[in-house]
């Protein structure tokens, strides 16, 4: 079986974390590792805060079908 070396895929995916973590403080921002822990641990929480901002937005009282009041 022949050798895999992933050379233009490894930099295009380390460019896209670096390109993502952009503005994250000192090393997140800078260091691949760090940067993909920072990257993934921000995934995280933005999934879980917008399902906890649905849930607020639906125990309000409006809904979703109808427009809000005028």
């Amino acid at each position: 079986m022949a050798r895999v070396k992933r050379g233009t895929k490894r930099r295009a995916r380390r460019k896209k974390y670096l390109k993502r973590t952009k503005g994250f403080f000192l090393t997140k921002s800078k260091l691949y590792q760090s940067a993909q822990e920072a990257a993934n641990r921000a995934d995280r929480y933005a999934f879980r805060d917008r399902r906890v901002k649905k849930r607020e937005y639906r125990s309000c009282g409006f809904s979703a079908s109808a427009p809000p009041h005028a």
